[in-house]
């Protein structure tokens, strides 16, 4: 018999930052890998090690560490330091297609200039892989993944194909004891030799061939005898040889006949951890990285592409954004199973990375509105496809216009009330109102100052300002207050008469048509077909039900139940049942207590009327809940007594079908976890939910064992469907469906009445042991209060429809607003028009790259389309930007697939 192969990789698993904030775990980095390069420079026996599959390991080292770089460039290319493709190794369920993509192609893009990435998806730690990864490994060139997480009990060997719902296809190796089966390999060559024979005894029955022996573990040193022992190891006997290699020779010989084929995501917890509460803790976190995607992937990076001469690309700062994006979707800093330090450090560069989006979002429509024809408010789409839909805008006079509403008046420029007349300040006083002036001369985002006249004599100064909703750049506002210091400070006992001139204007609510996919169109209030109306004393739920106030356009009808606080949309009550239990467990996972106490009735509820319509019209929800104040961790019971008020907006519109909810408090308690109930159309036996590039199909149940529980809650980019309800949302990633009749449905395996999605999981531990749902801890057993997200104010913003036909224009319409800028008039683009016109699949990324603009869209049905681009051309192109086709107005896309293309302006 011959003797089998034992490969052995050497690595560590470096987590950026987790039960150690990053600053802290990179002293420790800068240890290892000093020791690391003195290492594989002096012991040629010690011939390759990798540094984790991310690039970020090796930054973060040079930043500290400059004087190294070369070092570390000279062991790549001698394939003795392997590193990347990934920058970061990120959690795939949490952040968004585009930023996984972007993650690998910083990756690699920093990996080739040290001679080049390793061309292997190793996805070690992820918790759960997502269908189309497949797809996006291949499109980088890459053939092969290494997988331990998420893999289903029907994959029984350590190879398997691993296919993507579009048919790509690569060659996953799967760890079944995880990433560190070779950790703390002995120093003596006999331990060594019984250690690899108990290790291919345990898992003798998963092994194709040989064994992939990874030696590294979390934070692992090098262990400087490796070599040695290894050939120790293979002097003393003849059952394995021992070899010290990297992945990818590992898998270049690794055997690719006969293996099971699985297609679509891996989210089985059969033989590991897939933490699945991570979805729900920290929901600040969560509602954050929705933000910052949202303004970097569908703001700044379109409309700077589009609007932007194309040498204004703010390529720098989008970097800076990216970069903050990237390092925050690793599993432990998105998932927030991380101390408190860790967290905070998150939604910084969450926040750092929105700014930054919306600062050079605003910058391009500012653009955009100068290059118009003619003077006036214009309205933006920021979308793809043509879209309707509610402007905030002013208008001039006390007369409103036709289908428009009102919104509550306003204070004047620097909060004066309009109208009033000249006011005698002293000299110190308009000082501190000069310093108020911006540089430029819009004061808000409806005015703008349209002149300043300053007059003087022996009584004192005399300044007029004028102000108006017409955008002006030529008043030289800096001048005006040289000038203005300058007389005061020649008269500093003078009395100044300050003048606001400011005509008459309302801001309302508009409703506007056909505004073109990436395009623009002047503001003209449409003729509303469907006004929204108001009213009180209905019914809640058809036959049934106490009074409501009720909210109708005449496409949807919504009932708010004065006594519950829930409300019906076209008859069917019970939206919006809040349902509060207790949780006892961690970061990582929901368990209940031992003794719960479930929550689902407000102790009072007031309904109030907000806004009237015929724009738009909103019912306000006071409820008063008694909730327990903790879990005793002696009795495990939920114990004590706090109340909570939870207010609750629900808004119909114009002309949709949209409901949309917005729910805020103050969390008083610990220990539980809050779900709002949804109740749906027809009883479903599975849902749809978005994942990265892919809608994918899910059952009621989860694979699990007794070290996790399979509970049946899952996470949603951005909207899941069941039984004729579709849910958009913003950040509230897991959701359940729960009402589980077992006698009824797909083959008598059961169908749910409602989708239960969670607004908050309270849990002050990052890891704990004991659990319900999981016995063992899943990390260090660690308090940390900030999971608690006690005495925080959370806000939770979904939106729902029934029988919809396009969930992925439902989340555009509801969280991407139409936007609105007043053009002074001048350039040269007309009323409407369009910057970029696609149709036939969704879009994922609008930029540029290589001088070029760069667009990436996928096909989310199981059919085949074609995607037109108007009368561009240009070529498709992988992810490494190397050039696969060229296409003339338009290009086939098979079903579910993904595809990129670059085209000139």
């Amino acid at each position: 018999m011959a003797p089998r192969r034992i490969s052995i990789v050497a690595h560590t698993h470096w987590d950026r930052e987790w039960y150690e904030p990053f600053q802290t775990f990179r002293l420790k980095l800068v240890h290892l890998i000093d020791n690391l390069l003195v290492l594989l420079e002096s012991d040629p026996s010690y011939e390759r090690f990798l540094l984790d599959g991310q690039m970020a390991v090796v930054d973060d080292y040079l930043e500290i560490r400059p004087e190294n770089e070369e070092r570390i460039r000279a062991l790549a290319a001698a394939g003795r330091l392997s590193m990347g493709p990934w920058y970061i190794l990120m959690d795939e369920f949490l952040v968004s297609g585009e930023t996984i993509i972007r993650d690998l192609q910083a990756g690699m893009e920093r990996g080739a200039s040290f001679g080049g990435a390793t061309e292997v998806g190793y996805l070690p730690d992820m918790f759960g892989h997502i269908a189309q990864m497949p797809q996006i490994l291949r499109s980088a060139g890459l053939a092969n993944a290494v997988v331990w997480r998420g893999v289903p009990s029907v994959i029984d060997k350590t190879g398997f194909w691993w296919e993507a719902p579009d048919g790509s296809t690569v060659r996953a190796e799967y760890l079944p004891v995880g990433y560190g089966n070779g950790a703390a390999i002995p120093s003596d060559a006999k331990e060594l030799v019984r250690r690899i024979a108990d290790h291919v005894e345990e898992i003798g029955s998963f092994l194709l061939d040989g064994l992939l022996f990874m030696d590294g573990t979390d934070h692992q040193e090098p262990q400087p005898w490796l070599g040695r022992v290894v050939a120790e190891a293979n002097a003393l006997q003849d059952d394995f040889v021992l070899e010290v290699t990297s992945l990818a020779d590992y898998l270049a010989g690794a055997p690719v006949e006969g293996l099971t084929r699985w297609r679509g995501e891996l989210r089985s917890g059969a033989r590991a951890n897939v933490l699945m509460g991570v979805a729900s803790n920290r929901v600040d976190v969560k509602r954050a990285a929705a933000r910052a995607e949202r303004a970097l992937e569908r703001r700044a990076e379109p409309l700077s592409a589009l609007y932007l001469p194309a040498g204004q690309w703010p390529r720098a700062l989008l970097e800076v954004a990216w970069k903050q994006m990237v390092r925050n979707a690793a599993h432990d800093s998105v998932c927030a199973c991380s101390v408190d330090e860790v967290v905070d450090a998150v939604n910084v560069r969450y926040e750092e990375a929105r700014q930054i989006g919306n600062g050079l979002a605003d910058q391009a429509l500012l653009a955009l509105a100068r290059s118009l024809a003619e003077p006036g408010p214009v309205v933006v789409n920021p979308s793809h496809r043509p879209r309707s839909g509610i402007v905030e805008m002013v208008v001039a006079g006390d007369d409103l216009p036709a289908d428009t509403q009102a919104l509550p008046e306003e204070a004047g420029a620097f909060g004066i009330p309009r109208g009033l007349g000249a006011l005698t300040l002293d000299a110190n006083t308009v000082r501190t109102i000069l310093g108020m002036l911006p540089a430029g001369s819009q004061i808000d985002a409806h005015t703008w100052i349209q002149g300043v006249q300053v007059e003087e004599d022996e009584t004192g100064i005399d300044i007029t300002i004028a102000f108006g909703s017409e955008e002006r750049f030529d008043v030289p506002i800096a001048s005006i207050k040289q000038d203005l210091y300058t007389r005061l400070g020649a008269r500093p006992d003078t009395a100044v008469r300050i003048r606001i001139d400011q005509p008459a204007i309302r801001r309302v609510l508009a409703w506007v048509a056909d505004v073109p996919g990436f395009g623009w169109r002047r503001c003209l209030p449409a003729s509303l077909a469907h006004p929204v109306t108001v009213s009180e004393g209905g019914r809640a739920g058809g036959d049934e039900g106490t009074g409501a106030v009720v909210l109708d356009n005449g496409l949807v009808t919504v009932a708010v139940d004065s006594e519950t606080g829930t409300f019906a949309i076209n008859g069917l009550a019970g939206f919006g049942r809040l349902v509060d239990d207790g949780d006892h467990g961690d970061s990582y996972n929901y368990s209940p207590p031992l003794k719960d106490t479930v929550v689902d009735t407000p102790a009072s509820v007031s309904v109030a009327i907000g806004e009237r319509g015929p724009v738009t019209a909103t019912a306000v929800v006071t409820a008063h809940y008694r909730w327990p104040e903790q879990v005793d961790g002696n009795s495990r019971a939920r114990v004590g007594e706090e109340t909570v008020e939870i207010t609750t907006t629900v808004e119909l519109r114009a002309e949709e079908r949209i409901v949309r909810v917005a729910t805020e408090f103050v969390n008083p308690c610990r220990d539980h976890r809050l779900r709002v109930h949804l109740p749906l159309p027809e009883a479903a036996t599975h849902s749809e939910a978005e994942c990265a590039f892919a809608v994918v199909q899910r059952g009621l149940v989860a694979e699990g064992r007794p070290d996790e529980f399979g509970l049946p809650t899952f996470p949603s980019r951005r909207f899941v469907s069941a039984g004729g309800l579709t849910v958009t949302h913003e950040g509230l990633l897991e959701y359940e469906l729960v009402d589980i009749d077992a006698g009824a449905g797909e083959a008598a395996g059961g169908s749910a009445k409602t989708l239960a999605l969670t607004l908050l999981r309270s849990t002050g531990m990052l890891s704990r042991l004991g659990m319900a749902y999981r016995p063992l801890p899943a990390g260090p057993i660690t308090a940390v209060e900030g999971l608690e997200l006690q005495g925080r104010r959370i806000e939770a913003r979904y939106a729902l429809c029934l029988r919809c036909d396009d969930p992925y224009a439902l989340a555009d319409d509801a969280f991407l607003p139409l936007e609105l800028v007043h053009a002074p008039g001048g350039g040269t683009r007309p009323d409407v028009g369009s910057a970029l016109e696609i149709e036939g699949a969704e879009v994922s990324c609008v930029r540029r790259q290589a001088g070029m603009l760069e667009v990436r869209v996928f096909n989310p049905n199981d059919r085949p389309t074609t995607v037109r681009v108007g009368s561009r051309s240009g070529w498709l192109v992988d992810l490494r930007g190397r050039t696969l086709s060229a296409f003339d107005g338009s290009f086939a896309l098979g079903p579910f697939a993904i595809a990129t293309f670059r085209t000139a302006d």
